[in-house]
């Protein structure tokens, strides 16, 4: 398995675990990858064997293992051609330049009927602050329901 930033489009599966620092160590033997960006509460692997951003929010409280699915994409501009694509026919939420997981992101989120959130976005900068969830909480934070 590799570890790679540059390799887009790829599926994003972030969960909520209970203790990050031994789902880091777990997520290492799987992948025989480290992450690529480790922050309070907070990592992700950026992974290109299999394509996969895989994010570990710490949040032991969480009812729900998943915490939301997504498709990072290489640029703003594919962003926007999501979300014309997605709002033909669906419900969406944009978010432009919104702080989140460590990131400044541009992105589209929609809901499926089993109410899974997805994203399509793309990282512009990298950020200090973990970011906001919808309930104002921060990302990660014990009982933050979805990150950003």
């Amino acid at each position: 398995m590799t570890t790679e930033t540059s390799t887009l489009p790829r599926v994003q599966l972030a969960l909520n675990v209970p203790n990050l620092e031994a789902a880091i160590e777990f997520y290492n033997e799987i992948f025989s990858a480290t992450p690529a960006k480790v922050r309070g509460g907070y990592a992700n692997y950026a992974l290109t064997d299999p394509p996969l951003k895989l994010v570990l929010i710490e949040n032991p409280g969480a009812s729900e293992r998943l915490n939301h699915l997504g498709v990072e994409v290489g640029s703003s501009e594919e962003v926007v051609a999501h979300t014309r694509r997605l709002a033909e026919r669906l419900p969406i939420r944009l978010e432009e330049g919104t702080e989140c997981c460590y990131a400044l992101q541009d992105k589209v989120w929609v809901s499926g009927p089993d109410r899974t959130d997805w994203e399509f976005y793309t990282v512009l900068a990298d950020s200090p602050s973990a970011g906001k969830d919808s309930s104002g909480e921060e990302c990660g934070a014990s009982g933050a329901a979805n990150c950003c």
